[in-house]
């Protein structure tokens, strides 16, 4: 089997075609949307690490379906500790709608769904869209997807592992692959938990750290470089960048350290391959995250259907990304017939070696 039909197998056997833009279902005449007493609608949107692309593309599909919007922002500025705080302002605000995003932030505002001391600490009165959320399920943020049965819903951005991990096989098969992730993060977990049983599969070893912890029992960046090392000389041919939040803060630390190894990372976030110094990536582009985060907003505000009757969805499509400046500095470039459908960048200089 070819190696582009390899890649359209493995996406096609998880119905992943390649990716395509959302667009909201409006004409361009039509009349602005507000809510039922005339006003436009209070949305407070939860980020964790600034502006992102799936912020602006949730605000664009908004936008696109012609509803007024009034946004409150709040960041957490990458510490968990500032979102408790966050959510009990949300309930002095009590906004239409809450868009929050990633993981720790999800769980902060709606909790999980089987914690008993759930609605002391977190909100169960407000619709809640979330996005960047890997594994929405193993965090147990929901207890189903088709049906989340809760004020929650949202948009999840990965590709199946087992599916990422085909394509880097594909790449340049590997007997030992690395991992180097949040322990305390029940997405990270969840995902490890499935690379450990592919490699099981594969007659494969995953090499796995964990980042150290601080005196609050918080992951810290201490030592990094050092952890790269070692999944370096444990023999690992791949790092694979988790859809790790923690680590998404410290892609400028562990691409320079990984590249001085010649060790090859594949992202399963889009910033990992655009900004992060990865090889390789088959990603959802964030853009359109959080377009389909949008999309579930409309339904909620402008449709008035409840968030728990919403399906937490991913992407129907996706993208393959190369860093051509990162695989110059390996040496390792794509296969020929693979340029064919991969999206070839080439952003910036590769990272530097670390010194």
């Amino acid at each position: 089997m070819s190696r582009r039909r390899f890649l359209h197998h493995c996406l096609q056997g998880a119905s992943l075609p390649l990716l395509g833009p959302l667009a909201a279902p409006r004409g361009a005449a039509a009349a602005p949307v507000l809510h039922p007493d005339g006003r436009p609608f209070r949305v407070l949107m939860i980020t964790f690490r600034g502006e992102t692309d799936v912020d602006r593309g949730f605000r664009a599909y908004l936008a696109d379906a012609g509803l007024r919007v009034d946004y409150t922002v709040r960041d957490a500025q990458q510490d968990v500790s500032r979102l408790p705080a966050i959510v009990q302002e949300a309930r002095a605000l009590a906004p239409d709608l809450i868009y929050v995003w990633g993981t720790p932030a999800t769980l902060a505002v709606v909790g999980p769904y089987d914690d008993p001391d759930t609605a002391q600490r977190h909100l169960h009165d407000i619709p809640v869209v979330f996005a960047l959320v890997a594994a929405p399920l193993q965090s147990r943020i929901v207890q189903r997807l088709d049906a989340p049965g809760r004020n929650v819903t949202g948009a999840v951005h990965v590709v199946p592992p087992e599916v990422q991990l085909r394509v880097m096989q594909n790449y340049r098969p590997f007997r030992k692959l690395g991992v180097l992730y949040n322990g305390a993060e029940p997405n990270s977990r969840a995902i490890v938990a499935q690379a450990r049983a592919f490699c099981e599969r594969q007659g494969a070893e995953l090499v796995e750290r964990t980042f150290r912890s601080g005196s609050q029992g918080q992951p810290v960046g201490d030592g990094v470089e050092d952890l790269v090392a070692q999944i370096h000389g444990a023999g690992a041919q791949w790092l694979y960048l988790l859809p790790d939040t923690f680590l998404g803060t410290l892609y400028q630390r562990i691409a320079p350290a990984a590249l001085q190894l010649q060790l090859p990372s594949f992202g399963a976030a889009e910033l990992a391959v655009r900004s992060g110094g990865a090889l390789l990536g088959l990603i959802s582009r964030y853009y359109s995250v959080g377009q389909l985060a949008g999309a579930k907003a409309v339904e909620i505000l402008a449709g008035g259907k409840p968030a728990g009757s919403l399906p937490v969805e991913t992407l129907k499509r996706f993208a393959l990304l190369v860093n051509m400046r990162v695989a110059h500095s390996l040496g390792m470039y794509p296969p020929i017939d693979m340029l064919n459908y991969a999206e070839v960048i080439a952003v910036g200089d590769a990272p530097a070696a670390a010194s």
